[in-house]
């Protein structure tokens, strides 16, 4: 079997699993495990489906990077708890979640699966990163369309998109880009600057939809391109494929402050210090001795139910390195 990479945007999956999983499941002293169980049921179709070779985890150590924040205020201001000056800020988890992430990060070290994160960058940057300089194709996991710009059909780049639950994933090329978007996957991260994004605190450009955000992509390629006719730039206009409405002009203009911080933000970060796949240990094994009776007791006492069996019968079926 040749070699594939599965990157999890790890919270996606957990937040989805604890709202999608009943609450009712509990420990024996009370704790909700709803997250926990559906997290390994979601990671256990993942491989039996997909069939990857490697696997991590990719981890939030900060959802809110001050550096982001500091571009653009409102950057996920919706969902902030608590600000922390010196960071990061603290989220707003429902407290039965919260307490499951210990037990989530345990049980993923038992299972030998690596758990990334790098200081002041969320999970989408290790996923860019490491999805950037694999050597294998790739398979990123997530309901973020942010990260439909890794997109990468020429290096077997995909999204297992979730957005709409386990039993209907939606396998993202450039093709299904180009036909739900009307743009290619590399314009991506140009057309959510232009668009704006709600549930990320993004403004976008006031009067740019996506209809308008991809006609004008595919009318100029890039943001930078429709910026340098907007400037009024005689060289950049007259290279450029369409002429641009005066009214169309007026509202990049005004969005220029915007427009010129949105891009850092939106674009995940594809060069962090991070190890190779090889030394994560990411290759998928199947989990024996003091690891497996430790996770076969656990799944016991956390009231786990079949979860854990599932999952550890998927890395059974893993191939030999």
């Amino acid at each position: 079997m040749a070699d594939r990479l599965m990157l999890l945007d790890t919270a996606s999956l957990y937040f989805r699993a604890f709202y999608g999983v009943p609450d009712s499941l509990k420990r024996a002293d009370g704790t909700s495990v709803n997250a926990v169980r559906g997290l390994l049921d979601m990671i256990a179709r993942l491989v039996a489906e997909f069939e990857p070779t490697h696997l991590v985890a990719c981890w939030d150590d900060d959802w809110r990077p001050h550096w982001r924040v500091e571009l653009i205020p409102s950057y996920k201001a919706h969902r902030v708890e608590l600000v922390v000056p010196a960071g990061p800020d603290i989220e707003e988890v429902p407290d039965p979640l919260e307490a499951q992430l210990p037990m989530i990060r345990e049980t993923l070290g038992l299972l030998g699966i690596p758990i990334v994160g790098v200081a002041a960058h969320e999970a989408d940057d290790v996923i860019g990163t490491l999805a950037t300089h694999a050597t294998m194709p790739v398979d990123v996991v997530s309901g973020d369309r942010d990260l439909f710009q890794l997109v990468d059909d020429d290096r077997g780049v995909r999204v297992i998109y979730t957005a709409r639950g386990m039993n209907r994933l939606e396998l993202v090329t450039n093709e299904w880009v180009v036909a739900k978007y009307g743009i290619e996957a590399s314009q991506y991260a140009d057309f959510a600057t232009l668009r704006g994004d709600s549930s990320d605190g993004l403004p976008g450009v006031a009067g740019v939809g996506e209809k308008t955000a991809a006609g004008l992509l595919g009318d100029f390629g890039s943001l930078d391109a429709m910026l340098a006719v907007a400037s009024g730039d005689p060289d950049a206009a007259a290279a450029a494929p369409a002429t641009m409405s005066a009214s169309m002009r007026a509202k990049l203009t005004g969005a220029h402050d915007y427009l010129a911080v949105a891009p850092t933000v939106v674009n995940v970060v594809r060069d962090l210090d991070l190890p190779s796949v090889e030394e994560l240990g990411a290759r998928l094994a199947p989990v024996t001795g003091a690891r497996r009776e430790t996770l076969e007791d656990l799944a016991e006492e956390w009231n786990l139910g079949g979860s854990v069996t599932r999952l550890l019968a998927s890395l059974d079926r893993a191939p030999a390195a």
